[in-house]
C-alpha cells in the first residue's frame, strides 16, 4: 500500500528529493504521492520532519 502525505504537511519539499522512484511531486496546498510509482520503501515518512507522511 503506497504511502499518503496528510495535511500536516508544510510543504517543505524534504520528501521529493529522498524518494527513490520519483513518486513525489508539490500539490496545489501539499506534497503527493502518486501511487502507481510509490514502491512502499518508506524512505519519505523517515525524511519528513513533521511526520507528515504515513501508510495508506
Amino acid at each position: 500500500m503506497a504511502y499518503v502525505i496528510t495535511d500536516e504537511c508544510v510543504s517543505c519539499g524534504t520528501c521529493e528529493g529522498e524518494c527513490p522512484s520519483e513518486a513525489i511531486s508539490q500539490g496545489d496546498d501539499k506534497y503527493v504521492i502518486d501511487p502507481d510509482k510509490c514502491v512502499d520503501c518508506g524512505t519519505c515518512a523517515e525524511a519528513c520532519p513533521t511526520e507528515a507522511i504515513v501508510e495508506g
